[in-house]
């Protein structure tokens, strides 16, 4: 594995560096850097330090874990591969992800999963282990978006207006979240059986991943929120 010393670098340096390395790639010292490994693939990235704005943009295949907090716009139009955030991250996380995986340790900021949107096969995911901020799944269109709100010591687990213009998806939320206000256009109800099957590899990779008992988590109902039938949101997008 190559060795990048981030500190002094500016953002483009940096990711010439990346991209010149025919090895996997360890960076340290990273701090405030964008749009570190936009579009890659096929490459396994560990960081070290608080990656700047757009971490994973347009990912194609990569694997990146990052040891500390994140920026804005984690994964933005991210396509395949993966992305773990040993840590909390900022506003618009997994804009418009139409593939791979995000998981976040802590709390999301602000429209997590805004514009996520599944593309043929694919199914994006975003497992977030805190709280999200207000806006969650904002006009969503596909992908499965889960909050698990562990730490969340009474908080609610999500902030206000969720699921604003949802038109496709599914979000899951740990508990039955009846002190959530959430739009006319969508339905909320308890995850029977089926749903929690859906659920259970990817809350269990995020068990592995950060140390947590699977079992205790998934030991607690959740609510599943998806658009309703007669969203007029879904009238507004045609497939392409």
């Amino acid at each position: 594995m190559t060795v990048i010393n981030a500190q002094g670098l500016g953002y483009q340096e940096l990711n010439m560096k990346l991209r010149g390395s025919g090895d996997d790639c360890h960076i340290t010292g990273c701090c405030g850097q964008r749009f570190i490994a936009a579009g890659m693939a096929e490459k396994t990235i560990l960081i070290e330090g608080v990656p700047g704005n757009a971490l994973g943009a347009y990912l194609n295949g990569a694997s990146i874990t990052v040891h500390a907090n994140t920026q804005d716009a984690v994964g933005d139009t991210m396509n395949a591969g993966e992305i773990v955030i040993h840590g909390s991250i900022g506003d618009a996380a997994g804009y418009a992800m139409r593939g791979g995986k995000i998981f976040v340790k802590g709390n999301a900021g602000y429209r997590a999963g805004i514009h996520m949107k599944a593309y043929q096969q694919k199914i994006p995911v975003m497992v977030i282990g805190g709280t999200a901020g207000s806006f969650l799944g904002e006009y969503q269109a596909g992908g499965i978006i889960i909050v698990l709100g562990l730490c969340a010591e009474g908080r609610r687990i999500i902030g206000n207006f969720p699921c604003t213009g949802m038109h496709g998806g599914k979000i899951f939320l740990r508990g039955d979240c009846r002190d959530i206000r959430f739009p006319n256009q969508v339905t909320a109800r308890i995850a029977d059986p089926g749903d929690r099957e859906e659920i259970q590899t990817f809350v269990s990779d995020y068990c592995a991943l950060f140390g947590f008992d699977a079992n205790t988590v998934l030991d607690c109902p959740f609510t599943v929120v998806t658009p309703d039938s007669r969203n007029p949101y879904k009238q507004m997008y045609v497939a392409n």
